[in-house]
């Protein structure tokens, strides 16, 4: 079953922070065929190609997404080898993947990502670094901000040879409050219905709030923010459509969400809203994918809305 998927978010920034280039899509986008499909060593072998520079931008970010969704170190080369993209997109994905890949085989590229031409992508391999390093027990030397070079400052008191990078502290204080599907889908009797509302809530709500604990610099403890002095900002996860429908040659699933912001108190304080659209082949499809394929919308919808997030809480504007 090919597929193709993309994020109606991109905006802003990309990759699992913000910046001015891309809006909350970094993990925009879907694997082209469900992963359950092949074995890995296929798909990581299909994925590469779909990597290919003549491949649109879209297909190439769906492909460099779903590598990272595997956490398998085959994905590495084909990893590696989209941080010479021609995307910033496509490129920052790549260094993200590679930092939660936490394979040491990695660290020369991603070094070398570090003298990227987009400040984005060069912030995220200077953290991918960091993550790497800590996983495989690797002490750093100390990053400057002179474009990647990194400067080994010998014999400085309390140092040594290589001193350790600073591990970044939380800059904001989330919790996810809720997960709710309020669409006007109807799934059937009642019953059904209720159930697969409860499902897609909770499968909004749990994405959430994994992709918030990944966040070097987000906590969801209240002692990091008592010693940080950062605000409690709440997040109800609202699924607004998850509808199905024609579209071209394609069977197209797009699910729209709505962020609430509110404070410590219950204050609403702010909306966000956005979303993202999986498409099957008709020729291919059969309506025993579409709990997989609204699951899977859901999934990239609430990536594609993190990037939004962080950068909406960053500039204060959830405050």
């Amino acid at each position: 079953m090919r597929r193709r998927a993309h994020s109606t978010t991109r905006s802003a920034l990309v990759g699992w922070t913000i910046a001015a280039a891309f809006t909350g899509a970094l993990l925009v986008g879907a694997a082209p065929r469900l992963a359950h499909a092949d074995s890995t060593d296929d798909r990581v072998s299909e994925l590469a190609i779909d990597l290919d520079a003549a491949k649109p931008e879209k297909v190439r970010l769906a492909a460099v997404t779903a590598l990272g969704r595997l956490a398998d170190k085959k994905a590495l080369k084909p990893l590696v080898a989209a941080l010479r993209d021609k995307s910033a997109t496509v490129r920052a994905v790549a260094v993200v993947a590679l930092g939660k890949l936490g394979h040491r085989a990695a660290l020369p590229a991603l070094r070398e990502a570090r003298g990227d031409e987009d400040v984005l992508v060069r912030k995220r391999a200077k953290e991918a670094v960091v993550a790497v390093s800590k996983a495989n027990g690797i002490a750093l030397e100390d990053d400057s901000d002179d474009g990647g070079a990194t400067t080994s400052r010998k014999g400085k008191a309390g140092f040594g040879d290589k001193p350790h990078a600073v591990a970044a502290h939380p800059e904001l204080y989330i919790a996810v409050k809720s997960g709710t599907d309020d669409s006007p889908t109807t799934y059937g009797k009642a019953r059904e219905d209720k159930k697969a509302r409860k499902i897609h809530g909770d499968l909004a709500k749990n994405v959430m709030a994994r992709e918030l604990v990944a966040q070097a610099t987000v906590t969801d403890q209240a002692k990091d923010a008592k010693r940080y002095s950062l605000d409690l900002r709440n997040i109800d996860v609202i699924i607004t459509k998850l509808e199905t429908r024609t579209s071209g040659s394609y069977i197209e699933v797009d699910a729209q969400l709505r962020l609430a912001i509110s404070d410590e108190r219950g204050k609403m304080l702010s909306f966000l809203t956005g979303g993202a659209k999986v498409q099957v082949k008709k020729a291919s499809y059969n309506t025993a994918f579409l709990p997989d394929l609204r699951k899977e919308a859901i999934e990239n919808a609430v990536r594609g809305m993190l990037d939004k997030l962080l950068g909406h809480l960053r500039r204060g504007a959830g405050a």
